[in-house]
Order: structure tokens, then sequence, then C-alpha cells
């Protein structure tokens, strides 16, 4: 990507020391689908984190636990469909924060 030397790029040794650092987010919403607080539930302000888990596999158990009621899922048009894959509920997510922040 060419953009990334306009970011503001943070790297951790790991979770430990991102929850200790002062760059933290001051909310930080686990999007999952074991999760029964939907997207159109949460309300996001500005300094909100967004985290999402592998594609694969999801998040770590320990993230789960220690999101709580921080989790918050992506509505599927019907049941039985498969989750989105990871880029375009990214997608979705970040676009619903912006859109609820700069309202």
């Amino acid at each position: 990507m060419d953009y990334w030397e306009t970011l503001d790029l943070f790297e951790y040794k790991n979770w430990g020391n991102f929850l200790e650092s002062k760059n933290k987010p001051k909310n930080i919403y686990l999007f999952t689908t074991h999760a029964s607080k939907t997207l159109w539930e949460t309300t996001f302000e500005k300094g909100d984190g967004l985290l999402f888990g592998n594609e694969g596999r999801g998040a770590p158990h320990e993230i789960h636990q220690w999101a709580k009621m921080n989790r918050v899922t992506i509505p599927k048009y019907k049941d039985g469909l498969r989750s989105l894959n990871l880029a375009v509920s990214v997608g979705i997510a970040t676009y619903e924060a912006i859109r609820q922040i700069n309202l």
C-alpha cells in the first residue's frame, strides 16, 4: 500500500502491552459471530476501536472473555448463511462507525 507513511501506526509486543498503552482506544468492540448484540444496536464514538479475529479461527477465547459485553455481530440476511469474510466485515463495521461519528 502506498499510504502507510500517512498512518499513525503503533506496534505492540503483545496484547497486555497494548492494553496498558496510552494509545489504546477508549472502547474496543470485538466483531464476532458469537455475539448477541448487533452492529445496528451499537453506538460508536470518536476514539473507539474495532477488533477483528483471524478469518479462519476468529478471536482467541481469552479475547472473547476480555471483551464481555463489547462483542458485536453483523446481522446476516438469513439464518443459516455463512458468515461474511474478514475484509467485508471490516468494511461494513468501519463505515458504520464512521457514519455514526460523523452524523
